[in-house]
């Protein structure tokens, strides 16, 4: 098949939501262990936001998004998990998911069951592994342990309140206004704390009878690391995935030891996702708990691809609330 044109957002340079640009690339026919896909839809994800700032620098120009779901329409040599026609999503680097159609490597496309759809499999593969891997891969957590999650209505929050349920797991859930912990509490937190207005170490202190957590799962990074170690139990796994007030400045470890022997983590999705049966397993569990009903994928706001600033001018001033998708 002859090369097509894709409108596709890319930067040129790292700053603002202003640099994003959209174009149309050309793309061509997949190479061995690659597919051509054509998205219905794709996910936005806060690591979009660091890429495009050039917190996670990329080599520029390059394309955005981590996330999509469509149509496999070609597949180069080798790849025997998907062909032509299959719907499919996937979570997966390199970035370039904000366009209607691209080439790509297959090892982390997943075929996607009929009974999910392409915006919610667009909305949940990122967030949807990173649920995964931080409650399956990381650290021991079993039916009636207690763990403190951070932004707990966002998309990732929200895929582990229900996830935490669906378990039997406690989890206390943070948020920054009142609205946002009773969806996170809807959503199956046991409990919730307003970190704008408790001191969410104290509250934690009192809702565990002064024991602390097993573990904490904090993506908010320099405004709750602190707070998030005073909340653990001695031995407890404190799991930093991402830093969304700003990078966790350099600490003396010995703090670790004084604040009860604590275990510390920086995982990140892509080193899970890296081994290709990893990958499709973790997916085969995801679609599982999405199709059993045990959890749900809340799309709260939709975007057309060229107002794609827009969406992330919301995501930025937390606006927003579950998932957010770019239509194509």
């Amino acid at each position: 098949m002859n090369s097509t044109p894709s409108r596709t957002i890319i930067i040129e340079e790292f700053g603002g939501p202003e640099v994003m640009k959209l174009v149309d690339r050309e793309i061509g026919n997949p190479g061995p262990g690659q597919i051509r896909i054509r998205h219905k839809a794709c996910g936005l994800n806060y690591i979009d936001v660091y890429q495009r700032v050039g917190l996670y620098p990329l080599q520029l120009p390059t394309a955005l998004g981590m996330e999509g779901a469509g149509i496999v329409e070609a597949v180069g040599e080798g790849v025997v998990h998907l062909k032509a026609g299959d719907r499919a999503a996937y979570a997966s680097m390199p970035p370039g998911a904000y366009c209607e159609a691209r080439v790509m490597p297959a090892a982390q496309v997943c075929p996607l069951p009929d009974a999910i759809s392409f915006e919610d499999g667009a909305a949940m593969m990122l967030k949807g592994l990173t649920v995964q891997y931080l409650f399956r891969r990381t650290t021991p957590i079993a039916k009636g342990d207690t763990v403190l999650f951070h932004a707990a209505a966002g998309g990732v929050g929200l895929f582990a309140c229900q996830w935490a349920r669906s378990e039997g797991i406690t989890l206390i859930g943070t948020a920054g206004s009142d609205e946002k912990c009773a969806l996170a509490r809807e959503n199956g937190a046991s409990h919730v704390i307003n970190y704008n207005t408790e001191d969410f170490a104290a509250r934690v202190r009192e809702i565990t009878s002064g024991k602390g957590v097993d573990v904490v799962m904090d993506s908010v990074g320099k405004a709750t690391f602190e707070g998030s170690l005073n909340s653990l139990k001695p031995f407890g796994m404190m799991i930093t995935f991402g830093n969304a007030s700003g990078k966790v400045p350099p600490f003396d470890v010995g703090m670790l030891a004084a604040k009860g022997s604590l275990k510390i983590t920086r995982p990140t999705i892509f080193t899970h996702i890296s081994d290709f049966e990893a990958c499709q397993q973790m997916a085969r569990e995801l679609f599982e708990k999405v199709t059993t009903g045990q959890v749900s994928v809340r799309i709260d706001q939709r975007y057309p691809l060229e107002k794609v600033a827009e969406a992330h001018r919301a995501l930025e001033a937390r606006k927003t609330t579950g998932a957010t998708i770019l239509t194509v």
